[in-house]
């Protein structure tokens, strides 16, 4: 990590306690993400926010429903920057890459929700932009997925096969602990 190290927080929404999701693993993630985007703020380091706007008429996250918002902790402060998307990844629609080239970052620190989804999509764009890249595992999450033929996985096994699929191809994986 370099002082020019971008935490990108992807998807810090109210919505995502919504029933609806069903099970998670990692009831932490959000404490996480908050030491880390303490740490960061404090040593004065780049910080992005990136917003689901669903357009799925019945999800949490739709702009017009109260999940829509950023949770308290992770509201973007001044010199921070919203970019707001609604597809998976935080590249797509967003002038986030340009961005972070502007300002000089090519490493990126992503946490948030989900990991399997999101945080795994846009991590899968930003090495495919040249962008070097850390999924912080314990400040991610992953819900219960049914597999095409039913097959129940559980969050964790999602979150866990989500961060192997990314491991050593598309980032590296680490634990809050090893970045504050």
């Amino acid at each position: 990590m370099t002082a020019e190290s971008a935490l990108v927080l992807i998807d810090v929404q109210e919505g995502f306690d919504d029933p609806v999701w069903g099970e998670r693993n990692n009831p932490d993630a959000e404490e996480n993400i908050e030491r880390l985007l303490e740490a960061w703020r404090a040593f004065e380091r780049p910080v992005v926010h990136v917003k689901h706007d669903s357009v799925e008429e019945n999800s949490p996250l739709r702009p017009d429903r109260p999940g829509n918002a950023i949770r308290t902790f992770a509201e973007p402060r001044e010199g921070e920057r919203l970019f707001q998307k609604s597809v998976n990844s935080g590249f797509i629609g967003t002038d986030l890459e340009s961005h972070l080239r502007e300002v000089g970052t090519e490493e990126l620190v992503l946490v948030g929700f989900t990991t399997d989804h999101c945080v795994s999509t846009t991590t899968r764009m930003a090495e495919n932009l040249g962008f070097s890249s850390t999924v912080v595992a314990d400040a991610t999450a992953s819900f219960d997925r049914e597999g095409h033929d039913g097959t129940l996985y559980t969050g964790e096994e999602s979150h866990r096969l989500a961060l192997a699929h990314l491991s050593g191809e598309f980032a590296t994986i680490r634990e809050t602990a090893d970045l504050v």
